[in-house]
């Protein structure tokens, strides 16, 4: 079987995705005291205090939603609708033709930061973040990692290329 320029690039930015957050997680392990019962982590600042390098392990999804869910629960909205979803996702965007390459980019950042995660929830029990954003009162985010910021761009790219399409039509 031979895999079209299409299909290469796709599988490309999931692999790359993936890769780079992997990477980064064994980096931060390895190097940043994470988050204990008697300590509450190491925070090293990276730009100040706006921007903090941290180890923290989160059982639930996005925020830490979901972490108080029994396991049985936990195990079908965090590991078999993200798995099957995904799944769906990198059928649709191999099958439909139309799609341009922002939107092939935006998927497939989507496809690699949400396996990244899974992949980590199967093998850890748990997600590594280890980003966190502070500019005072004007923004602050949740603690977050590289293939959470990939899904968030690959969302955001979305809603751009839906838009100039609005726009166009």
């Amino acid at each position: 079987m031979k895999l079209s320029k299409r299909s290469i690039y796709i599988f490309t930015v999931i692999i790359l995705t993936i890769a780079a957050d992997q990477i980064s997680k064994v980096i931060v392990r390895a190097n940043v005291a994470g988050r204990t019962a008697n300590n509450p982590g190491e925070r090293i600042p990276i730009i100040g205090d706006y921007f903090t390098l941290m180890n923290v392990e989160n059982t639930g999804a996005f925020l830490g939603m979901g972490s108080d869910l029994n396991p049985t629960l936990r195990l079908i909205f965090l590991l078999i609708v993200p798995i099957l979803v995904l799944g769906f996702v990198l059928r649709h965007i191999l099958k439909d033709k139309s799609l341009d390459n922002w939107s092939l980019f935006a998927f497939a950042s989507i496809i690699g930061g949400g396996v990244a995660n899974v992949y980590d929830r199967i093998v850890y029990g748990s997600v590594t973040d280890f980003l966190f954003i502070d500019l005072g009162g004007f923004f602050r985010t949740g603690i977050f990692n590289l293939a959470d910021m990939s899904v968030s761009a690959g969302m955001i790219i979305l809603l751009f290329v839906s838009l100039k399409q609005k726009k166009t039509s």
